[in-house]
């Protein structure tokens, strides 16, 4: 039996959609255990890296045949933190998203599956997690049910990088309408990174849910 880990970074937003993977793979014959902590992963055929954001250890990676991670980016551009995020404020809807190898180098792997997400362009944070959770999820499935007929492409192309968004990112600015800002409230967390303003000194939280 083929033994699958399935590793998420502590608190991370995607930890129901990897318990739903562990649980797929296992209805599927496989050997699939979710771990949180990098140091758990033991050798097997495929470690599937979701919403992590540090590189892995040369060590780590090669307990595996195939160390797997999800990028919302048209890759060798938009290298980095939070792609989905910087592109929904960059006005796109439809999101490249692909499965590549992990290596030393920081998303400059081969890559395996690409595709698209495919926004409306009004949804907010909790709407368009899901369908990435769900993308996520569905290409890791497709790699492991087709990866005898995938062949992975190199990465061509001169690089770009997106820097790791800060709660500072989620201030709003008082001086323009909120229709100018509709692409920062959709990207905003109401918990982790809510928007803000100041006025007076005085700091003011804003959450945003449709009604």
């Amino acid at each position: 039996m083929k033994t699958i880990t399935v590793l998420v970074d502590n608190d991370s937003w995607i930890l129901p959609y990897a318990e739903n993977l562990v649980r797929e793979l296992s209805g599927m014959g496989f050997e699939a255990r979710l771990v949180r902590e990098h140091e758990k992963i033991e050798s097997g055929w495929i470690n599937f890296m979701l919403g992590c954001v540090k590189i892995m250890p040369e060590n780590i990676l090669k307990k595996n045949t195939h160390n797997m991670v999800v990028h919302e980016s048209d890759l060798p551009k938009g290298k980095g933190f939070a792609p989905m995020t910087w592109q929904i404020l960059e006005g796109k809807n439809k999101i490249p998203i692909c499965l590549l190898e992990a290596t030393k180098d920081v998303d400059s792997g081969k890559i395996w599956l690409r595709d698209t997400i495919e926004l409306k362009g009004d949804e907010l944070s909790g709407e368009w997690r899901l369908l990435q959770g769900l993308k996520t999820i569905e290409l890791c499935l497709n790699f492991v049910k087709k990866h005898m007929t995938l062949k992975p492409e190199l990465q061509v192309g001169e690089s770009s990088y997106y820097k790791k968004r800060m709660p500072e990112d989620s201030e709003l600015d008082i001086d323009k309408s909120i229709k100018d800002q509709m692409s920062l409230l959709r990207v905003v967390d109401n918990e982790s990174y809510p928007a803000f303003f100041y006025v007076n000194g005085n700091k003011y939280i804003v959450k945003i849910y449709k009604s």
